[in-house]
């Protein structure tokens, strides 16, 4: 049996759960949430490139090191959770925690399958060590926001389709 994860409606309810596979497949709304690292002085952001092994948005580029949610998970424990997977960010007892920032839904496709999802984002402040999960993170470094902003302007750069939804939340002018 393959990894279960949680089930939403299209208005943000837990309403079960399913394999991973079969939400993917089925296009089955689901949740997932995601954590911007901005460096400590609020200048740059953490944009990384996703492994080509990922099942979805392989080798794309991200700002959010996120995942989806298990059947009961809250989003801002599934943010930390992440945080520690794909950057080996582990926050102690005493450490802030993410701040949340904005909730979308995302009703889009990925290779011709429906894709649904309730991302939630939120944001940390952090200037120590980044170590990649070798399975999900292939790449990444310290940008501006203008630096990003400037390669989302090129509609043929990879970058995965549910961030770009929020990130007039999250990015400054």
């Amino acid at each position: 049996m393959g990894e279960v994860i949680a089930v939403y409606d299209r208005a943000g309810q837990e309403i079960g759960s399913a394999e991973r596979a079969a939400v993917y497949a089925r296009g089955l709304w689901h949740a997932s949430a995601g954590v911007l690292v901005r460096s400590g002085d609020g200048e740059r952001v953490y944009v990384h490139r996703r492994t080509e092994t990922k099942a979805v948005f392989a080798g794309m580029h991200d700002c959010l090191a996120g995942g989806v949610l298990g059947p009961g998970e809250d989003p801002a424990d599934a943010a930390v959770r992440e945080l520690g997977e794909e950057l080996g960010i582990i926050l102690g007892d005493n450490d802030s925690r993410p701040t949340f920032r904005a909730r979308v839904d995302w009703d889009g496709e990925w290779l011709g399958t429906p894709m649904r999802g309730h991302l939630f984002a939120y944001e940390i402040r952090y200037d120590g060590p980044i170590r990649h999960q070798p399975e999900e993170i292939a790449d990444g470094w310290w940008w501006t926001d203008a630096q990003l902003r400037a390669h989302l302007d090129d509609p043929d750069w990879p970058f995965v389709p549910d961030t770009r939804v929020l990130l007039d939340d999250l990015l400054r002018r």
